[in-house]
């Protein structure tokens, strides 16, 4: 079969090439029954639009790619949707590559991507103790998502100090004495958590607070076994109140202390500290301060959009000439630019830190979380 051209699509609608060239990359600009003509006959003739041709005539695709360090985590599937969706609405597509916590794939992942000219790539790194950028030059803009750094580059956020503030403040308001803060902080968002539980607690000498350094973030037979060990305890001696560094833990512990005939939350709360609905599946739903992903991702666009732009932001600096003070403006080159989001996450309290289980905040949409 001949191949279909781009003129075939044109005569068989009955438009101009310029006009099949906009609906395949500025559909914005034509009116939806145009769009949905030429659409119907890109369809009907099977025309693919040949981008191996564009790429070598030195043209950037209009295309962004995503790199997940995995799909098992609602957080990376709530960045995703951000980014889809804000990347349409800026015309571009999203391309999205799994690295299956895998490092050297996610490297690969990232070369193919500026290999194949897109307009610019974010990347999701695995979570790591030591974390730095791999490239310190790009080929493309680039934005860093879910880590903080010092290093220059593009990067947002989630604020994890305050994910660990509000989770306290929460134990705090339900009138805790006793808390257990659950998880092993490898990494710098676990660390930033256990931080900001300590600073909501500075003041409150009252309150007794342990840390059991111990459990991978993402298994939940790790937190069973600890919620196993808090549930032999005599009652005394027991926490009133359990945090859960993520949710996959906090989900482990709630299944041991149910089965070991301990009652969430009448004896013992317990909370979570990084929203993945994934991880709430369990008979008591589970508190937690949820990052918003959404919110991430779209912001990830944002910083590509600002690079692509040339948007970049200026320094201001006072100097002093003799007894004036003057002002100088500079220009701050690409290697300068050190530029950080921090999104504030949100707490969703759900029966298993709630007195009265029969609020309707126990339910909740994921289809609309997500």
């Amino acid at each position: 079969m001949a191949k279909v051209k781009i003129s075939d699509v044109a005569r068989e609608a009955g438009v101009s090439l310029g006009t099949v060239s906009n609906a395949l990359n500025h559909p914005e600009k034509l009116r939806p029954e145009t769009l949905k003509l030429i659409n119907e006959t890109i369809n009907r003739l099977g025309y693919l639009p040949n981008q191996s041709a564009r790429q070598l005539a030195g043209g950037a695709t209009k295309s962004f790619g995503l790199v997940l360090p995995r799909l098992d985590h609602g957080f990376s599937l709530q960045i995703a949707s951000g980014a889809h969706n804000e990347a349409r609405k800026h015309g571009y597509d999203l391309l999205i590559a799994n690295a299956d916590n895998d490092d050297i794939l996610q490297d690969h992942y990232l070369r193919y991507f500026m290999g194949t000219q897109m307009s610019g790539v974010m990347v999701q790194p695995m979570a790591s103790p030591d974390w730095h950028p791999a490239m310190t030059k790009m080929p493309v803009p680039i934005v860093h998502l879910d880590i903080h750094c010092s290093e220059p580059g593009y990067y947002v956020a989630a604020d994890n100090e305050a994910q660990g503030r509000i989770i306290a403040e929460l134990a705090i308001a339900r009138g805790a004495r006793h808390i257990t803060v659950v998880g092993r902080a490898a990494f710098m968002q676990l660390t930033l958590r256990v931080l900001g539980i300590h600073k909501a607690l500075a003041l409150r000498p009252d309150i007794k607070i342990e840390v059991i350094d111990a459990g991978e973030w993402n298994t939940a037979a790790d937190g069973y076994s600890i919620g196993a060990q808090i549930a032999e305890r005599p009652a005394d001696e027991r926490p009133d109140f359990v945090i859960g560094l993520t949710d996959v833990l906090a989900s482990g512990i709630i299944s041991a202390l149910v089965d070991k005939g301990i009652s969430v939350p009448e004896q013992v709360r317990v909370a979570g500290c990084d929203g993945n609905p994934l991880a709430w599946s369990g008979s008591v739903p589970l508190t937690t301060v949820a990052p918003p992903g959404y919110e991430i991702g779209r912001k990830g666009v944002q910083l590509l959009m600002e690079q692509i732009e040339n948007k970049v932001p200026t320094k201001t600096k006072h100097i002093h000439v003799g007894s004036a003070a003057r002002t100088v403006t500079a220009v701050t080159t690409a290697e300068d630019i050190n530029r950080q989001e921090l999104v504030r996450p949100f707490l969703l309290e759900r029966a298993s830190t709630q007195a009265n289980t029969q609020t309707d905040a126990t339910a909740i949409n994921l289809g609309a979380y997500l």
